[in-house]
C-alpha cells in the first residue's frame, strides 16, 4: 500500500480554504455564525491558515442534540469554523485515498450511495439464491482511537496532516461507548482505551469509511467472496452455499475482533433472496421492491406536521418542497406508486386553516 505525502501545503492553500468555507456553508447560510464568519471571509480565512501553519489551532466545541430516525441518535455539530478545516481536508484526502477503496464500498463516495448499493445487490440477489446480512454493533461509538491513527499513518505521510487528523480525533466529544473485552485484554484495558468518532462530522464519514477498509480488502482479496457490498457499518455477501457464508461470516468476526469491534449477533440472518431482505431502507425482492413499513409511516406523519406548520405560518414553501421532493426521489427507487398517491391524497396545504 503505497503512502500519500506532500498534501499540507494544499490543505492548507488559501483558494482550498474558500472552497471548504463555501461547502460548509451549503444550506447554512442564514446561521447566525456563518453570516458573521462571511462579513469577515478573508480576514477568518487567512487568520485560520495562520494557526493551521503555526500549529496553534485548535478545534471548538461541539453542539450535541438528538434525533429520532427509528432509534435515538446523539448528532455533535462542530463550530462552522471547524467544518471549514474539516471540509479543506477532505478537499486533499478524499481524491488521494478514495482510489484505494473497494468498488462495492458505498457510503459517502462520488458516484455511489445509497441508491447504488441497493441496485447492486438486486442485480446479485437475482444470481445467488441466498443473502447474509451483517452490521456491527455501536459502530461509530466503538471506533477505537489508536488502531484508527494506526490506519492513518499506513496511507498517509505527511505528518502535519497526521497531526491535524489527530487532533480532530482526540478532541471530538466522549462517547458512552459499551466496555467490551477482547483477546489479550487486562480487566481495566477498555477503560483505558479511547474510543468513539460524532456522528455528523464530515470527517467522521471518511474516517469510518477508512476504518472498515481492511475488512472489505480481507473478504474481497483474501476470503474472495466475489458478492460483498458495505454501506458504512451495514455488509451485504450473498452465495449460493449457505454452509460458505457461515464460514465467512466467522472470518469476518475474527477480523473486526482484531479492530476492537463485534457484530450484532442476533441480526446475522443468512435468508434467501426471493423472500425479500431488509437492505438499507427497502425490502428488495429479485423482480421489485418495496420502502419499509415505517418509512410511509414516519414520512405519513412528518407531511402532516408540515401541512399543519403551513397552516399555521411557521415554516417557508421552500423547506416543505426540498423535503417532500428529497423523499419522493428516494420513494421512486421502490415500487411505490400506490403509497405515495395514497400520502399525498390525505394531505392538503392550506394556509391559516389548520388540516
Amino acid at each position: 500500500m503505497k503512502r500519500v505525502g506532500n498534501l499540507w501545503p494544499r490543505v492548507i492553500g488559501f483558494e482550498n480554504l474558500l472552497l471548504a468555507c463555501h461547502k460548509a456553508r451549503l444550506g447554512k447560510r442564514r446561521r447566525t455564525e456563518v453570516s458573521r464568519f462571511e462579513l469577515n471571509l478573508e480576514a477568518e480565512l487567512f487568520g485560520l491558515k495562520e494557526e493551521l501553519e503555526t500549529f496553534s489551532y485548535r478545534p471548538g466545541g461541539y453542539r450535541l442534540f438528538k434525533i429520532y430516525e427509528r432509534k435515538p441518535r446523539m448528532i455533535a455539530a462542530a463550530p462552522f469554523r471547524d467544518r471549514v478545516v474539516h471540509h479543506a481536508l477532505m478537499n486533499v484526502l478524499e481524491p488521494a485515498i478514495d482510489p484505494g477503496f473497494i468498488y462495492d464500498s458505498y457510503a459517502c463516495r462520488q458516484g455511489k450511495g445509497v441508491h447504488a448499493a441497493v441496485d447492486r445487490y438486486q442485480r446479485w440477489a437475482n444470481r445467488y439464491a441466498y443473502a447474509l446480512k451483517l452490521d456491527i454493533k455501536s459502530y461509530f461509538p466503538s471506533i477505537d482511537h489508536a488502531i484508527l491513527e494506526s490506519k492513518l499513518a499506513r496511507r498517509i505521510k505527511d505528518p502535519r496532516v497526521l497531526d491535524l487528523l489527530t487532533l480532530i480525533i482526540e478532541t471530538s466529544p466522549a462517547v458512552d461507548a459499551p466496555l467490551v473485552w477482547y483477546p489479550g485484554d487486562d480487566l481495566f484495558t477498555p477503560m483505558e482505551r479511547r474510543s468513539g468518532l460524532p456522528i455528523g462530522n464530515l470527517t467522521s464519514q471518511f474516517l469510518s469509511n477508512l476504518y472498515l477498509d481492511d475488512l472489505d480488502h480481507f473478504v474481497k482479496d483474501h476470503l474472495r467472496w466475489p458478492a460483498y457490498l458495505r454501506y458504512v457499518d451495514d455488509m451485504f455477501l450473498l452465495g449460493d452455499d449457505k454452509a460458505a457464508l457461515k464460514e465467512v461470516r466467522h472470518a469476518i468476526e475474527a477480523h473486526l475482533a482484531s479492530d476492537r469491534l463485534r457484530i450484532h449477533a442476533n441480526r446475522a440472518q443468512i435468508q434467501h433472496c426471493s423472500d425479500g431482505v431488509d437492505v438499507l431502507g427497502y425490502r428488495v425482492f429479485r423482480g421489485f421492491r418495496r420502502l419499509r413499513n415505517e418509512n410511509g409511516y414516519r414520512f405519513g406523519r412528518k407531511l402532516r406536521g408540515l401541512a399543519q406548520a403551513w397552516a399555521e405560518g411557521k415554516i417557508d414553501w421552500d423547506k416543505i418542497d426540498a423535503s417532500v421532493q428529497s423523499w419522493i426521489g428516494h420513494a421512486t427507487h421502490a415500487d411505490t406508486l400506490g403509497l405515495r398517491r395514497c400520502l399525498f391524497s390525505k394531505t392538503i396545504f392550506r394556509r391559516g386553516s389548520g388540516l
